[in-house]
Protein backbone atom coordinates (compact mmCIF):
# COMPACT_ATOMS: atom_id res chain seq x y z
CA UNK A 1 0.00 0.00 0.00
CA UNK A 2 1.20 3.47 -0.87
CA UNK A 3 1.92 5.54 2.16
CA UNK A 4 2.03 9.19 3.27
CA UNK A 5 1.52 11.65 -0.13
CA UNK A 6 1.48 8.67 -2.42
CA UNK A 7 -2.30 7.67 -1.09
CA UNK A 8 -4.77 9.69 -3.61
CA UNK A 9 -8.23 9.10 -3.24
CA UNK A 10 -9.61 11.97 -5.35
CA UNK A 11 -9.22 13.35 -8.40
CA UNK A 12 -10.61 15.57 -11.17
CA UNK A 13 -9.76 14.96 -14.69
CA UNK A 14 -11.05 16.93 -17.80
CA UNK A 15 -12.84 13.71 -20.16
CA UNK A 16 -12.76 14.39 -23.90
CA UNK A 17 -13.72 11.47 -26.14
CA UNK A 18 -13.22 11.75 -29.54
CA UNK A 19 -15.76 13.13 -32.39
CA UNK A 20 -16.83 10.94 -34.59
CA UNK A 21 -15.49 10.36 -38.22
CA UNK A 22 -17.55 11.83 -41.30
CA UNK A 23 -19.57 9.90 -43.94
CA UNK A 24 -18.49 10.08 -47.43
CA UNK A 25 -19.99 11.48 -50.31
CA UNK A 26 -18.83 9.27 -52.81
CA UNK A 27 -19.90 8.16 -56.17
CA UNK A 28 -18.61 5.51 -57.83
CA UNK A 29 -16.11 5.70 -60.38
CA UNK A 30 -13.83 3.42 -62.30
CA UNK A 31 -13.21 2.85 -66.06
CA UNK A 32 -16.35 1.03 -66.90
CA UNK A 33 -18.62 3.40 -64.95
CA UNK A 34 -18.45 7.17 -65.93
CA UNK A 35 -21.70 8.04 -63.74
CA UNK A 36 -22.10 5.15 -60.78
CA UNK A 37 -24.18 5.20 -57.48
CA UNK A 38 -23.41 6.55 -54.12
CA UNK A 39 -21.05 4.83 -52.12
CA UNK A 40 -19.30 6.68 -49.47
CA UNK A 41 -18.55 4.60 -46.21
CA UNK A 42 -19.98 5.51 -42.69
CA UNK A 43 -17.73 7.51 -40.17
CA UNK A 44 -16.16 5.45 -37.60
CA UNK A 45 -16.65 5.85 -34.07
CA UNK A 46 -14.94 8.50 -31.53
CA UNK A 47 -13.01 6.47 -29.09
CA UNK A 48 -14.04 6.43 -25.67
CA UNK A 49 -13.01 6.70 -22.40
CA UNK A 50 -13.25 3.78 -20.22
CA UNK A 51 -12.67 2.89 -16.66
CA UNK A 52 -11.61 -0.44 -15.65
CA UNK A 53 -11.11 -2.12 -12.22
CA UNK A 54 -7.80 -3.34 -11.44
CA UNK A 55 -6.91 -5.06 -7.84
CA UNK A 56 -2.89 -3.91 -9.06
CA UNK A 57 -4.05 -0.13 -7.47
CA UNK A 58 -4.23 0.81 -4.22
CA UNK A 59 -4.48 4.73 -5.08
CA UNK A 60 -5.65 7.34 -7.86
CA UNK A 61 -1.89 8.59 -7.76
CA UNK A 62 -1.36 7.36 -11.47
CA UNK A 63 -4.21 9.51 -12.45
CA UNK A 64 -3.22 12.61 -10.21
CA UNK A 65 -1.14 14.80 -12.18
CA UNK A 66 -3.08 13.61 -15.69
CA UNK A 67 -5.41 16.33 -15.76
CA UNK A 68 -6.60 15.98 -19.78
CA UNK A 69 -7.86 12.73 -20.82
CA UNK A 70 -7.86 12.79 -24.19
CA UNK A 71 -9.32 9.94 -26.61
CA UNK A 72 -8.70 9.89 -30.86
CA UNK A 73 -11.40 10.83 -33.26
CA UNK A 74 -12.69 8.40 -35.66
CA UNK A 75 -11.25 8.97 -39.33
CA UNK A 76 -13.58 9.34 -41.92
CA UNK A 77 -15.34 7.16 -44.20
CA UNK A 78 -14.28 6.55 -47.55
CA UNK A 79 -14.94 5.17 -50.95
CA UNK A 80 -16.07 1.41 -51.95
CA UNK A 81 -18.25 1.34 -49.02
CA UNK A 82 -14.95 1.54 -46.65
CA UNK A 83 -16.35 2.68 -42.73
CA UNK A 84 -13.49 5.19 -41.27
CA UNK A 85 -11.08 3.28 -38.33
CA UNK A 86 -12.69 3.57 -34.67
CA UNK A 87 -11.07 6.38 -32.80
CA UNK A 88 -8.82 3.81 -29.74
CA UNK A 89 -10.34 3.62 -26.28
CA UNK A 90 -8.68 5.28 -23.48
CA UNK A 91 -8.88 3.50 -20.74
CA UNK A 92 -8.03 4.08 -17.53
CA UNK A 93 -7.53 1.42 -14.81
CA UNK A 94 -8.41 2.32 -10.91
CA UNK A 95 -8.80 1.02 -7.39
CA UNK A 96 -11.81 -1.61 -6.68
CA UNK A 97 -13.97 1.04 -4.95
CA UNK A 98 -13.72 3.97 -7.23
CA UNK A 99 -16.74 6.24 -8.01
CA UNK A 100 -17.06 8.47 -10.61
CA UNK A 101 -19.20 11.74 -10.53
CA UNK A 102 -20.13 14.75 -12.60
CA UNK A 103 -18.09 17.53 -11.39
CA UNK A 104 -20.73 20.48 -12.40
CA UNK A 105 -23.75 18.47 -10.60
CA UNK A 106 -22.13 15.91 -8.44
CA UNK A 107 -24.03 12.79 -9.32
CA UNK A 108 -22.76 9.70 -9.14
CA UNK A 109 -22.49 8.24 -12.58
CA UNK A 110 -21.45 4.65 -11.36
CA UNK A 111 -19.06 3.03 -9.51
CA UNK A 112 -16.46 0.31 -9.95
CA UNK A 113 -16.00 -3.06 -7.56
CA UNK A 114 -14.44 -6.00 -9.43
CA UNK A 115 -11.38 -6.50 -11.08
CA UNK A 116 -11.51 -6.39 -14.95
CA UNK A 117 -14.70 -4.61 -15.00
CA UNK A 118 -15.19 -2.09 -17.54
CA UNK A 119 -17.64 1.18 -17.78
CA UNK A 120 -18.01 3.91 -20.19
CA UNK A 121 -17.09 6.94 -18.71
CA UNK A 122 -17.63 9.37 -21.87
CA UNK A 123 -19.09 7.78 -25.17
CA UNK A 124 -17.04 8.96 -28.34
CA UNK A 125 -19.27 10.11 -31.10
CA UNK A 126 -20.74 7.93 -33.46
CA UNK A 127 -19.60 8.11 -37.14
CA UNK A 128 -21.61 9.94 -40.27
CA UNK A 129 -23.46 7.82 -42.29
CA UNK A 130 -21.93 7.54 -45.61
CA UNK A 131 -23.93 8.80 -49.24
CA UNK A 132 -25.27 5.54 -49.74
CA UNK A 133 -27.63 5.24 -47.15
CA UNK A 134 -29.57 7.65 -48.70
CA UNK A 135 -30.08 6.58 -52.00
CA UNK A 136 -33.53 6.12 -52.73
CA UNK A 137 -35.74 6.14 -55.88
CA UNK A 138 -35.97 9.68 -56.37
CA UNK A 139 -32.50 10.26 -55.23
CA UNK A 140 -30.37 7.76 -57.51
CA UNK A 141 -27.25 9.77 -56.83
CA UNK A 142 -26.80 11.66 -53.02
CA UNK A 143 -24.38 13.95 -52.50
CA UNK A 144 -24.26 14.40 -49.03
CA UNK A 145 -23.55 12.38 -46.22
CA UNK A 146 -23.83 13.11 -42.44
CA UNK A 147 -21.09 14.51 -40.59
CA UNK A 148 -20.21 13.07 -37.19
CA UNK A 149 -21.45 13.13 -34.22
CA UNK A 150 -19.05 15.49 -31.36
CA UNK A 151 -17.48 13.75 -28.70
CA UNK A 152 -18.08 14.37 -24.76
CA UNK A 153 -15.95 16.82 -23.00
CA UNK A 154 -17.11 17.17 -19.74
CA UNK A 155 -14.95 17.22 -15.87
CA UNK A 156 -15.12 14.08 -14.04
CA UNK A 157 -14.17 13.40 -9.67
CA UNK A 158 -13.13 10.04 -9.50
CA UNK A 159 -13.31 9.25 -5.75
CA UNK A 160 -12.01 6.34 -3.53
CA UNK A 161 -13.80 4.85 -1.42
CA UNK A 162 -11.16 1.36 0.57
CA UNK A 163 -12.80 -1.77 -0.13
CA UNK A 164 -12.14 -3.32 3.58
CA UNK A 165 -13.62 -7.03 5.52
CA UNK A 166 -13.26 -4.90 8.38
CA UNK A 167 -12.68 -1.47 9.24
CA UNK A 168 -10.83 -0.20 12.65
CA UNK A 169 -12.72 2.72 14.45
CA UNK A 170 -11.08 5.13 17.13
CA UNK A 171 -10.08 8.30 18.09
CA UNK A 172 -6.41 8.88 17.28
CA UNK A 173 -4.00 6.57 19.52
CA UNK A 174 -6.43 4.08 20.21
CA UNK A 175 -3.80 1.00 18.82
CA UNK A 176 -5.54 0.65 15.49
CA UNK A 177 -1.86 1.10 13.93
CA UNK A 178 0.09 -1.21 15.93
CA UNK A 179 -3.06 -3.93 15.73
CA UNK A 180 -2.68 -4.00 11.97
CA UNK A 181 1.08 -3.91 12.04
CA UNK A 182 0.50 -7.05 14.89
CA UNK A 183 -1.75 -9.12 13.23
CA UNK A 184 -1.14 -8.41 8.82
CA UNK A 185 2.13 -7.42 6.97
CA UNK A 186 1.19 -3.88 6.61
CA UNK A 187 3.39 -1.25 8.12
CA UNK A 188 2.03 1.69 9.36
CA UNK A 189 3.73 4.64 10.77
CA UNK A 190 3.06 4.16 14.81
CA UNK A 191 3.86 6.31 17.27
CA UNK A 192 1.95 7.87 20.46
CA UNK A 193 0.67 11.11 19.18
CA UNK A 194 -2.94 11.99 17.46
CA UNK A 195 -3.03 11.81 13.71
CA UNK A 196 -0.12 9.63 12.98
CA UNK A 197 -2.15 7.96 10.70
CA UNK A 198 -3.07 10.11 7.57
CA UNK A 199 -3.91 7.21 4.88
CA UNK A 200 -5.90 4.45 5.25
CA UNK A 201 -2.94 1.44 5.84
CA UNK A 202 -4.35 -1.84 4.48
CA UNK A 203 -3.44 -5.39 5.45
CA UNK A 204 -4.43 -8.57 4.79
CA UNK A 205 -5.07 -10.79 7.84
CA UNK A 206 -4.31 -14.38 7.82
CA UNK A 207 -6.52 -16.72 9.49
CA UNK A 208 -6.73 -20.14 10.02
CA UNK A 209 -6.32 -22.70 7.14
CA UNK A 210 -5.09 -20.10 5.16
CA UNK A 211 -8.09 -17.93 5.02
CA UNK A 212 -7.67 -14.66 5.01
CA UNK A 213 -9.35 -11.11 5.57
CA UNK A 214 -8.75 -7.64 4.38
CA UNK A 215 -8.04 -5.15 7.18
CA UNK A 216 -8.05 -1.11 7.21
CA UNK A 217 -6.65 0.87 9.55
CA UNK A 218 -8.92 4.30 9.05
CA UNK A 219 -7.52 7.66 9.89
CA UNK A 220 -8.42 8.26 13.84
CA UNK A 221 -11.86 10.46 13.46
CA UNK A 222 -12.62 13.01 16.43
CA UNK A 223 -15.89 14.79 17.87
CA UNK A 224 -16.73 16.77 15.12
CA UNK A 225 -15.65 14.64 12.26
CA UNK A 226 -19.28 14.37 10.96
CA UNK A 227 -19.37 18.00 10.35
CA UNK A 228 -16.02 18.40 8.54
CA UNK A 229 -13.69 18.85 11.83
CA UNK A 230 -10.31 17.12 11.96
CA UNK A 231 -9.59 14.59 9.08
CA UNK A 232 -13.62 15.17 9.06
CA UNK A 233 -15.41 13.41 6.10
CA UNK A 234 -12.35 12.72 3.50
CA UNK A 235 -11.58 10.03 5.67
CA UNK A 236 -14.98 8.93 7.33
CA UNK A 237 -15.89 7.75 3.81
CA UNK A 238 -13.70 4.60 3.69
CA UNK A 239 -15.59 3.25 6.52
CA UNK A 240 -18.37 2.87 4.20
CA UNK A 241 -17.14 0.23 2.39
CA UNK A 242 -15.85 -2.00 5.27
CA UNK A 243 -18.42 -5.42 5.70
CA UNK A 244 -17.68 -5.04 9.61
CA UNK A 245 -16.30 -2.07 11.89
CA UNK A 246 -13.80 -2.94 14.69
CA UNK A 247 -14.67 0.04 17.62
CA UNK A 248 -11.63 0.35 19.71
CA UNK A 249 -10.98 2.26 22.73
CA UNK A 250 -7.97 1.75 24.69
CA UNK A 251 -7.73 0.96 28.43
CA UNK A 252 -6.47 4.19 29.71
CA UNK A 253 -8.98 6.68 27.61
CA UNK A 254 -10.18 9.73 30.40
CA UNK A 255 -13.93 8.99 29.68
CA UNK A 256 -15.50 5.76 30.66
CA UNK A 257 -15.49 2.93 27.98
CA UNK A 258 -19.23 3.27 27.25
CA UNK A 259 -18.63 7.20 27.00
CA UNK A 260 -15.67 7.14 24.54
CA UNK A 261 -17.71 4.04 22.44
CA UNK A 262 -21.32 6.77 22.30
CA UNK A 263 -19.20 9.09 21.18
CA UNK A 264 -17.19 7.36 18.26
CA UNK A 265 -21.28 5.52 17.69
CA UNK A 266 -22.60 9.18 16.89
CA UNK A 267 -19.86 10.74 15.05
CA UNK A 268 -20.77 7.38 12.54
CA UNK A 269 -24.10 8.31 12.64
CA UNK A 270 -24.11 12.03 11.79
CA UNK A 271 -22.36 11.24 9.17
CA UNK A 272 -24.37 8.12 7.61
CA UNK A 273 -27.56 6.49 9.42
CA UNK A 274 -26.77 3.44 7.21
CA UNK A 275 -23.30 2.74 9.08
CA UNK A 276 -25.02 1.71 12.21
CA UNK A 277 -26.85 -1.28 10.61
CA UNK A 278 -23.21 -3.02 9.89
CA UNK A 279 -21.76 -5.37 12.45
CA UNK A 280 -20.14 -4.02 15.16
CA UNK A 281 -17.39 -5.28 17.62
CA UNK A 282 -15.78 -3.51 20.62
CA UNK A 283 -11.53 -4.19 20.96
CA UNK A 284 -10.46 -2.53 24.28
CA UNK A 285 -7.06 -2.11 23.75
CA UNK A 286 -3.76 -1.65 26.17
CA UNK A 287 -5.22 -4.09 28.22
CA UNK A 288 -1.73 -5.60 29.01
CA UNK A 289 -1.47 -2.42 31.96
CA UNK A 290 -4.57 -4.10 33.66
CA UNK A 291 -4.57 -6.55 36.36
CA UNK A 292 -7.27 -9.21 36.29
CA UNK A 293 -9.52 -7.55 39.34
CA UNK A 294 -9.49 -3.99 37.27
CA UNK A 295 -10.10 -5.74 34.25
CA UNK A 296 -13.44 -7.25 35.54
CA UNK A 297 -14.19 -3.74 37.04
CA UNK A 298 -13.90 -2.14 33.93
CA UNK A 299 -15.65 -5.57 31.84
CA UNK A 300 -18.68 -3.85 34.30
CA UNK A 301 -18.54 -0.69 32.41
CA UNK A 302 -18.61 -2.29 28.36
CA UNK A 303 -21.79 -1.30 26.57
CA UNK A 304 -24.08 -4.78 26.63
CA UNK A 305 -25.64 -4.10 23.34
CA UNK A 306 -21.57 -5.08 21.18
CA UNK A 307 -19.78 -8.00 21.43
CA UNK A 308 -16.36 -7.37 23.29
CA UNK A 309 -13.25 -8.25 24.17
CA UNK A 310 -10.53 -6.75 25.90
CA UNK A 311 -6.70 -7.04 23.80
CA UNK A 312 -2.70 -6.10 23.75
CA UNK A 313 -1.62 -6.08 20.59
CA UNK A 314 1.77 -5.53 21.76
CA UNK A 315 1.63 -8.72 24.49
CA UNK A 316 -0.53 -10.51 22.15
CA UNK A 317 -3.13 -11.15 24.63
CA UNK A 318 -6.94 -12.41 23.09
CA UNK A 319 -5.38 -11.49 19.58
CA UNK A 320 -6.53 -15.13 17.76
CA UNK A 321 -9.76 -14.66 19.90
CA UNK A 322 -10.34 -11.47 18.30
CA UNK A 323 -9.52 -12.95 14.71
CA UNK A 324 -12.63 -15.85 15.44
CA UNK A 325 -14.92 -12.84 16.55
CA UNK A 326 -14.07 -10.82 12.94
CA UNK A 327 -13.86 -14.19 10.74
CA UNK A 328 -17.74 -14.75 12.08
CA UNK A 329 -19.12 -11.51 12.20
CA UNK A 330 -17.43 -11.03 8.65
CA UNK A 331 -18.95 -14.61 7.59
CA UNK A 332 -22.44 -14.17 9.44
Amino acid sequence: MAQGSNFVDYVKVCCRSGHGGAGSAHLHRDLQTAKGGPDGGDGGRGGNIILKGSSNHWTLLHLKYRKHIIAPNGQPGSSGLSTGAMGRDEVLEVPLGTIAKDAETGEILFEITEDGETKVLTAGGKGGLGNWHFKSPTQQTPRFSQPGRPGIEQWIILELKVLADVGLVGFPNAGKSTLLSVVSAAKPEIANYPFTTLVPNLGIVSYRDSKSFVMADIPGIIEGASAGKGLGYRFLRHIERNSVLLFMVPADTDRSIEQEYAILLNELTLYNPELIDKPRLLAITKSDMLDDELEQEMALTVPKSIPSIFISSVAGKNIQQLKDMIWKAVNS
